[in-house]
């Protein structure tokens, strides 16, 4: 692969290394959105948890960008598609750094859950144009899978150095880790200058020539009810990690440590995004059931081992298992999109996968006052990933879904 973008013909544009990593690294601003703050959870919890609701709204700090990125996706992936990508994802990304650095100089819950509807709607634009551009610019199923994989690997470890980050700085104050939503802004730049709108006469996009079609909703529904799920138990451990390691006697304000821990399991969600770049050809079919069985394993460790190692350990295995399954819920949802679809139905999983994140602390909450502990909440969401591993696995065998050539990776 070139250093930079290659000019073949006119008209004709080959990516490089400097595009994949402007639209990695404008893949990792969501995840800033959603991990940045949860070592700083039980801070806010002590700052704001004494308003009216603070019990669930301090973790709507977290999960409501996730409710606007459910919300406005789809209509992300109408403008991708009829407008056009560049633009959006420029404007986006520098409007991304005003609404997050805005907590820092605010006092009040309802006006800090106010910016972060702002950081959701931008973040449904971004994921939706980073990901449709990622499947414009490489094309090939091969290279396709292969930097579907790689935004999982990138983003899992850029959520790594985001949670340490967000510990670290936590330690200085609650408000001090809303300052790193400057990076977007610094990332935007050079996306100015090294990307550019695909177009149907670029024949660098094999599906470039074909007529507006309508959304293929037979194909796409089942990975869309998947995403939902698989958003929801990716989100489990991500958000309620901290509240676990408290109930296990870590102090509140060691935000290092619930950092750390986290950090580790975002290690482990890295790993498992960069095996499935591995072992894509054996195919979706098969790598979905193994992510969510070892979700399972990992919830089930929490709630049978408890304490803080089995917390560590639980969030370990589980966090390899939501590294498989990103790419592959991704992978199946888009892998085969044509140009003209491509950016709504990428927009719909986005959708689909981020409102089932919203939907998390409500489950949540619901399901640990009808149990009355959280690690046993933890632990009834593990047999839901069991039994979705096994549905998954007896019924995906007998499917036409995703066959091997679509989701290939040859790294």
């Amino acid at each position: 692969m070139a250093n930079t973008s290659v000019q073949t013909e006119p008209g004709t544009r080959r990516p490089g290394v400097l595009q994949a990593v402007l639209l990695l690294a404008g893949s990792c601003m969501p995840v800033l959105g959603s991990v940045l703050l949860t070592p700083i959870l039980p801070q806010l919890s002590a700052e704001f948890g004494g308003a009216p609701g603070g019990e669930i709204l301090v973790p709507m700090v977290v999960a409501i960008p996730a409710l606007m990125i459910a919300l406005f996706a789809p209509f992300a992936g109408q403008i991708v598609d009829r407008l056009g990508r560049k633009k959006l994802l420029i404007i986006a990304m520098f409007a991304y750094t005003l609404v997050g650095i805005a907590p820092a100089f605010l006092d009040t819950l309802p006006a800090i859950l106010a910016t972060r509807v702002g950081v959701g709607i931008t973040e449904a634009a971004i994921m939706t144009v980073c990901t449709t551009l990622i499947v414009d610019y490489w094309h090939e199923p091969e290279r396709r899978a292969k930097y579907l994989g790689l935004q999982t690997i990138v983003t899992t470890l850029a959520a790594t150095a985001f949670i340490a980050i967000g510990g670290a700085a936590g330690a200085a104050g609650w408000r001090t880790p809303f300052w790193i939503y400057l990076a977007a802004a610094i990332i935007a730049v050079p996306m100015i200058f090294l990307l550019w709108e695909p177009n149907k006469a670029d024949p660098t996009d094999s599906h470039a020539r074909a007529p507006k079609v309508p959304i293929p909703w037979r194909r796409i529904a089942m990975p869309l009810i998947v995403g939902l799920f698989g958003g929801f138990t990716f989100y489990v451990l991500v958000i309620e990690a901290s509240y676990l390691l408290v109930d296990a006697g870590v102090a509140p304000t060691d935000t290092p440590t619930i950092g750390g821990i986290a950090a580790l399991a975002s290690l482990a969600t890295a790993a498992g995004g960069f095996t499935f770049t591995r072992i894509a050809k054996v195919g979706v079919n098969r790598i979905l059931p193994v992510a969510f069985a070892l979700q399972a394993v990992g919830m089930l460790i929490i709630w049978f081992v408890g304490g803080v190692p089995g917390v560590a350990v639980g969030a370990i295995v589980g966090g390899a298992g939501s590294g498989l399954l990103l790419p592959s819920m991704l992978t199946w949802a888009v892998g085969s999109t044509r140009f003209e679809e491509r950016g709504r139905v990428t927009g719909l999983w986005t959708a689909a996968f981020f409102f089932g994140q919203f939907l998390t602390p409500i489950i949540m909450g619901a399901i640990t006052a009808a149990v009355g502990s959280l690690p046993v909440a933890v632990g009834v969401v593990g047999i839901a990933c069991a039994v979705a591993a096994i549905l998954l696995g007896f019924g995906l065998r007998k499917s036409n879904m995703a066959p091997a050539e679509e989701v290939t990776a040859t790294v």
